[in-house]
């Protein structure tokens, strides 16, 4: 066993502090990495703290890794040692079921093994994240991050990226599209970006006038404060697809009034309140609300080589493995430009 640094959250909130972790060697189908970078996702902070219930403590977050192979199992053929390699959300699923074997792991029948604060499929032992300096995965949950994308700034791709690339694909957007982006945070920006390039039309809907400048400059069209009830009026019935990456409570009917005829709301911020929907919203032009939750192993490899084709990554700020209960912090009070990265080589001393 690898007994590798860490730094973990003991119980529910309590402040992310230096911890130990044993990293099993690799199998015969494994990759075992050397973590350069790590970043940090809204979601870090909700399981650290518990507030979606079902927590496994102590607690290593992170599940947007980008590092280096350090060593491989003896019938691994994807990768060699020194390839720059990601690992997402997930590092294991069934395998067998038919999500699985469409390539949709995330939305295996039996549950997709998260990268921490899940278990592993054979010997129950609590999985850890990136906010460490190794991990072990199977082959087939390790992704390749193309040369042309900087390292750093590539690993909110493997949550914060693909999480809007996927329902951007899956709905259905081309060039013409008309798409609104609600909210300009990790998610947000990156969906304005990637739509960016799909060559739709980008509209960012953001409650904050602030944003406005970022908006344009990272590549929308156009900026649209939702504070102002004009808003709504001017913008009725404009577009085909909305994604909604808010995850503070907010009327899911106003914004639903912003779309044609079969155009699709869709879901990725997840409040802490149910919302109410009222029908006539969605019967009126037969629209549709939906969800999405992250993507497939290949369809997130698909979404790297986007990235590296088009030059996007994620507007990031580098911070040590120490400032990272700091990071939290700011992040609830939306003070980060667009996403925390930490530099794990902090964290080797």
């Amino acid at each position: 066993m690898h007994r590798t640094p860490a730094y973990a959250a003991a119980t529910a909130g309590a402040p992310l502090a230096p911890f130990a972790i044993e990293r099993r060697p690799p199998g015969a189908h494994d990759v075992l990495i050397d973590i350069l970078y790590c970043g940090v996702c809204h979601s870090d902070i909700h399981q650290a703290r518990d507030e979606w219930g079902g927590s496994i403590f102590p607690m290593v977050p992170g599940h947007e890794i980008v590092g280096r192979v350090a060593d491989i199992g003896a019938h691994v053929t994807r990768f060699k040692v020194g390839d720059a390699v990601g690992v997402g959300c997930f590092v294991d699923s069934c395998r067998e079921c038919a999500p699985c074997q469409a390539g949709e792991e995330q939305y295996c029948d039996q549950g997709m093994t998260g990268t921490y604060n899940s278990r592993e499929r054979d010997t129950q032992a609590p999985t850890y994240g990136g906010y460490s300096t190794r991990i072990t995965v199977d082959q087939d949950y390790v992704l390749r991050i193309p040369e042309s994308l900087p390292l750093d700034r590539a690993a909110p791709l493997l949550c914060a990226g693909i999480t809007t690339y996927s329902p951007l694909k899956h709905f259905g957007v081309k060039p013409g599209s008309e798409v609104a982006v609600v909210g300009l945070g990790g998610l947000g920006h990156m969906a304005v970006k990637l739509a960016r390039a799909m060559g739709a039309r980008v509209t960012v809907l953001s409650s904050s006038e602030s944003k406005r400048a970022d908006a344009l400059a990272l590549g929308a069209h156009e900026f649209a404060a939702t504070r102002d009830p004009v808003t709504f009026k001017q913008l009725a019935r404009r577009f085909d697809l909305i994604l909604d990456s808010v995850s503070a409570q907010h009327d899911y009917n106003a914004y639903l009034s912003l779309l044609r005829l079969d155009g699709t709301m869709v879901l990725l911020g997840i409040p802490e309140q149910p919302a109410p929907v009222v029908a006539f919203a969605l019967i009126g032009k037969r629209r549709r609300l939906a969800g999405s939750l992250i993507g497939g192993i290949r369809e997130t490899q698909e979404m790297l080589d986007f990235c590296a084709q088009h030059g996007i990554a994620s507007d990031i700020e580098l911070i040590r493995m120490e400032q990272v209960n700091e990071a939290y912090e700011r992040m609830l009070k939306a003070d980060v430009r667009y996403r925390f990265v930490i530099d794990i080589g902090s964290l080797r001393g």
